[in-house]
């Protein structure tokens, strides 16, 4: 009986990913500023600039 309790408390905590429509930041006054793909593109856009490929070592 205890099993059948703690999967019906599970379930009803399961997380509906169709529900999920995207991703915040939350500034120091506790507003909600949505991540846009934009937003995604440019920081992608940034790591690119700074990544350095590592050297080969001599052999």
């Amino acid at each position: 009986m205890q099993v059948v309790e703690m999967n019906k408390k599970y379930d009803n905590n399961l997380f509906d990913l169709q529900a999920f429509h995207g991703a915040a930041l939350v500034d120091e006054q506790g507003r909600e500023i949505p991540i846009t793909e934009e937003m995604i593109s440019n920081a992608c856009e940034e790591l690119m600039k700074l990544w350095h490929f590592p050297m080969k070592k001599a052999a």
